[in-house]
């Protein structure tokens, strides 16, 4: 029998977070709320945390879009359950750098599922695609950081 090749397991769990996203709902009590749009491909992400203190208590999000979009930001939802914001931070670094072609990025763990969007690091024009949670996700902290304070 033949073993599946990598690429192969990371398209099916990206195909597994785009078809049953992890964390893809309203979330009636956020703290912060970003909308982002790719007006190249059409893809939208509303990003909703609910932030306590320094850390991401909950976090949904509502969108359209291609598969990498919407598999990328229900990993990153699933990745910032319970995370500090410097975690998030670092996570958005990470993902960042893997996304541009990062080899240590590649092999970085603490990815968990991400890791499987390596592949879109060839693929230029996709980068985009899967950066839309992670760029709403960066205003979000900004916008967490501004609003904690002002308090």
């Amino acid at each position: 029998m033949i073993e599946p090749t990598l690429n192969s397991l990371y398209q099916q769990l990206i195909l597994e977070h785009y078809r049953k996203p992890r964390n893809r709902a309203e979330l009636p009590e956020h703290t912060v709320e970003v909308r982002m749009y790719n007006p190249v491909c059409g893809d939208e992400i509303r990003l909703q945390l609910r932030v306590d203190g320094d850390r991401i208590a909950e976090a949904k999000f509502i969108g359209q879009g291609c598969s990498i979009s919407q598999a990328a930001v229900s990993m990153m939802t699933v990745k910032l359950q319970g995370a500090t914001l410097a975690e998030a931070d670092a996570l958005v670094s990470q993902f960042i750098n893997l996304m541009h072609g990062d080899e240590a990025a590649a092999r970085d763990r603490t990815l968990g599922d991400l890791r499987a969007l390596q592949g879109v690091s060839k693929f230029p024009v996709r980068i985009k695609c899967a950066l839309l949670g992670f760029d709403a996700l960066q205003e979000a902290l900004k916008q967490s950081r501004l609003e904690a304070g002002a308090q």
